[in-house]
């Protein structure tokens, strides 16, 4: 839930919500490393005093009487005591402890003192916080009766000294580590604003826009992160653009297609009422018929191209010859009612990779255009083959043929490539199935010979995706 409404912020306050805390973070580990460091550095400055006092101590022990005797340096104790800011406390001792000089009890490490290496360390005394020195060394002359011949020193003062100046350095960091962290927060605060500028201002200019005007955005000038999300978008663009351009393209279709039968269907029904002669009127009814069946085939070749256009395309790999059985069954009665031999000229099983419902639709409309321009008892045939590069569809039949400047604008919307009155949509089909499978449509006449074939191909291997060509023509 957080994180849903943490997505829903603006992204220059996610990246202040982000980097704030790790700054402050960063910042807190900075402090406890500069404590640690402050208690080193305070340490290493008044153990120095202590070592000090360790060597005065030792440099005025003597055993020369068969004891333990030393002469207290006074002056140095009261200088120690002026630094300390307390009390100081020192023991000197055999190594047994038989013999002691000083203040009794003093703490000893928790480590075993090696000679001639100081020790040092916190313990409490008498409910003081004390910093302790302790060194060990081995007694020129043992002393009488004592069989351990090492003597240990002790010096130990009061804290509250050190304890003043690590605060003290402790403050000094606080204080420069909080104007760094104002600092550094100001900063971030500035630097998001700059870095999300460019979205600030992609966003205004694309409210800017009217809703009619869907060019590419200029990427020009701009982040390699933004530079990836204007691309797209311009895609989308290209795509919106697309659509829009063929929901245009279907209204002109369908008012060419239908504008004028639909006339016609009012002129021969306002006919139809004024007559009186039975044989005009059945004539009459004849020719609605007709024109009510062209009108349907110009619609259903409408939906077809829509279909083909905007449809998304479902590839499976499926039996071309079963997809061939299937459009002639459908077409047999209009074959047989204009005298045609139709048939199939493929007798294998073809496996194609492609969109059986459009690609149906486009073959579908090749024969029907070859058995409507072929005259009666001619041949129609429909085959189908594939290989490792293509596959593909044939339509042939024994027909005028089509001149080769025809052929190359057939296809086009409302132009038909026979000689014959009125717009077709059947080949505009086709080509629209050919270019949603990357493929290409081929009519092919050859000069002194009838008839005309129609070859759609496409990629055998695979089709990539529909949208890859998309960006590819966004891209040009």
């Amino acid at each position: 839930m957080y994180w849903s409404r943490f997505r829903r912020w603006s992204l220059r306050a996610q990246l202040l919500a982000l980097l704030l805390p790790t700054v402050l973070v960063i910042v807190g580990i900075e402090l406890l490393a500069t404590r640690y460091s402050s208690v080193d550095a305070a340490n290493a400055a008044y153990d120095r005093s202590v070592v000090g006092a360790l060597r005065s101590l030792d440099a005025n022990i003597s055993t020369a009487s068969g004891g333990l005797s030393i002469e207290l340096p006074y002056r140095l104790f009261e200088f120690f005591e002026l630094t300390a800011s307390g009390d100081v406390y020192f023991r000197v001792a055999t190594g047994d402890g038989l013999v002691e000089i000083g203040s009794p009890d003093l703490p000893m490490p928790d480590t075993v003192l090696e000679p001639d290496a100081p020790v040092f360390y916190d313990a409490m005394y008498f409910g003081q916080s004390l910093r302790l020195g302790a060194y060990m060394r081995k007694l020129a002359d043992p002393v009488v009766d004592s069989d351990n011949p090492y003597v240990i020193i002790q010096v130990a003062e009061n804290t509250a000294s050190r304890d003043a100046f690590t605060r003290h350095l402790m403050m000094r960091a606080v204080m420069r580590d909080l104007g760094v962290l104002v600092a550094v927060a100001l900063s971030l605060v500035f630097i998001t604003h700059l870095a999300t500028r460019p979205v600030s201002d992609l966003a205004e200019h694309i409210r800017a826009r009217p809703a009619s005007n869907l060019a590419p955005l200029n990427m020009c000038r701009l982040p390699a992160d933004v530079s990836v999300l204007v691309a797209a978008i311009n895609h989308l663009l290209f795509r919106s653009q697309r659509i829009l351009e063929q929901q245009r393209m279907f209204v002109d279709d369908a008012s060419h297609q239908l504008r004028t039968p639909l006339a016609t269907l009012r002129t021969q029904l306002d006919y139809a009422r004024l007559t009186k002669d039975p044989v005009q009127v059945r004539e009459t009814l004849d020719a609605l018929a007709r024109q009510v069946d062209q009108a349907t085939h110009s619609t259903n070749q409408l939906l077809a191209l829509a279909r083909s256009d905007t449809a998304a395309l479902s590839l499976e790999s499926f039996d071309a010859l079963q997809l061939l059985r299937e459009v002639a069954l459908r077409l047999v009665p209009l074959a047989r009612a204009r005298n045609i031999d139709f048939g199939i000229d493929t007798e294998t099983t073809v496996e194609v990779l492609g969109d059986y419902t459009l690609l149906r639709e486009a073959v579908f409309n090749l024969a029907d255009n070859a058995i409507r321009h072929t005259p009666g008892g001619a041949v129609v045939t429909l085959s189908a083959g594939a290989d490792d590069r293509h596959c593909w569809m044939e339509v042939s039949d024994a027909g005028p043929g089509m001149p080769a400047e025809i052929a190359q604008s057939a296809g086009q919307r409302f132009i038909r490539g026979r000689r014959s009155d009125g717009a077709g949509l059947g080949l505009a089909i086709v080509r629209a199935v050919a270019d949603r499978h990357h493929g290409i449509l081929s009519l092919i006449s050859e000069p002194g010979r009838t008839g005309l074939t129609a070859i759609l191909r496409w990629p055998a291997s695979s089709i990539s995706n529909p949208e890859a060509r998309a960006n590819e023509n966004s891209a040009a």
